[in-house]
């Protein structure tokens, strides 16, 4: 199915209103506000790139985010769809039974398929799947936050320093570095008491190098390209703890710089990106994927983390000057402005067989 032109389509923008379930003991918090923020931001920027939208105002105020953005439950979907909007941008968590599944038989939908984006978010099912297929994943291990901790992190005493992180976390949400045994406990049973993110608790091999971080778009985005394309890298600095900020505390305009020619020449640097590529292939994305990457000591880099549905703020609202997401950053290093990204993203559209009742 040809992917449409974003200038023939009424856009409209869903944000996060519906609570992810908890999978398998694993629970993926839902963001503050539910990233209208971010779809105000994309909203503004696709009008002002000559877009024509549905909003749930006649006349939405750039200051005021929920002028710009539909609820994702089946009502919110339905009256977006009554407005006439023929692309839905899903700036939200979908997971397998999300009101966007229907939605898709009606609509282009941008964002990740459903199904895919559940599978994704289990991080350590995604690394397994990577590693099988032979690209560099850091290594993790699963913890069972009812079983007995002592037990299970006894085979771990002699290996710290170590990431521990939810198995289904948003952002850098609950994840820590454990530099002792005892560290490595208390974090544990820190993460399993407080059941903010559920039972499942992963151990990561800690990397000591440099953080990047690599977008990844579909291959609909851009003329031409027959398979999942990268942006530049975006290089992560002014870490606290080892852990990069949550963007929600910290902007990431402030501890993040797009790579330079040079850098990303760099031959341990096109490897990693030549990975995210095949990674991003190996899980058929359907939108915009940010894959996060670390360096060992020597410094070969380890993809370590996969985001289905990477954080897409962008200046232009009053008072976002600052709020350039990261990959907006990477679209920055190769000549895009946000609008410009925004559109390519949006001509990576999909959709599912028309749905019969019309």
């Amino acid at each position: 199915m040809t992917p449409p032109d974003p200038a023939e389509q009424i856009i409209a923008i869903l944000y996060q209103a519906l609570e992810p379930p908890v999978i398998d003991g694993a629970r993926k918090e839902a963001k503050p506000g539910g990233y209208s923020d971010s779809g105000a931001d994309i909203g503004v920027a696709l009008l002002a790139a000559g877009c024509t939208l549905a909003t749930p105002v006649a006349d939405p105020d750039p200051t005021r985010v929920f002028d710009w953005v539909w609820p994702d439950t089946e009502q919110g979907i339905a009256a977006a769809l009554e407005a006439g909007a023929t692309l839905l941008w899903a700036n939200t968590v979908v997971f397998e039974g999300h009101p966007i599944e229907q939605a898709s038989r009606k609509a282009w939908i941008v964002g990740p398929d459903p199904q895919a984006m559940q599978e994704i978010d289990d991080k350590a099912a995604t690394n397994a799947r990577l590693l099988a297929a032979g690209l560099p994943v850091a290594q993790s291990w699963l913890i069972d936050g009812d079983g007995d901790l002592d037990a299970q992190l006894a085979p771990f005493a002699d290996r710290t320093p170590l990431v521990v992180k939810p198995l289904r976390g948003r952002g850098s949400q609950g994840v820590s570095v454990a530099r002792t045994t005892e560290q490595l406990a208390a974090q544990v049973r820190d993460l399993a008491e407080s059941r903010r993110f559920g039972a499942a608790i992963m151990l990561e091999q800690f990397l000591p190098g440099q953080e990047i971080t690599i977008t990844v778009m579909p291959a609909a985005c851009r003329e031409g390209a027959a398979s999942p394309f990268a942006l530049p890298p975006v290089r992560r600095f002014d870490q606290h703890g080892d852990v990069a900020p949550y963007n929600g505390d910290v902007p990431v305009s402030r501890n993040s710089a797009a790579m330079t020619p040079e850098e990303c020449a760099d031959p341990a640097v096109t490897a990693v990106t030549a990975a995210c590529e095949q990674a991003a292939a190996l899980l058929e994305i359907r939108g915009t994927m940010r894959i996060d990457c670390r360096a060992d000591a020597e410094g070969r880099y380890f993809l370590f983390d996969v985001n289905a549905k990477p954080n897409l703020t962008g200046s232009g609202r009053p008072g976002r000057e600052d709020e350039d997401s990261l990959s907006t950053i990477a679209a920055a290093a190769c000549g895009w402005t946000y609008s410009d990204f925004l559109l390519a993203a949006a001509r990576g559209a999909w959709r599912e067989p028309r749905d019969q009742q019309g």
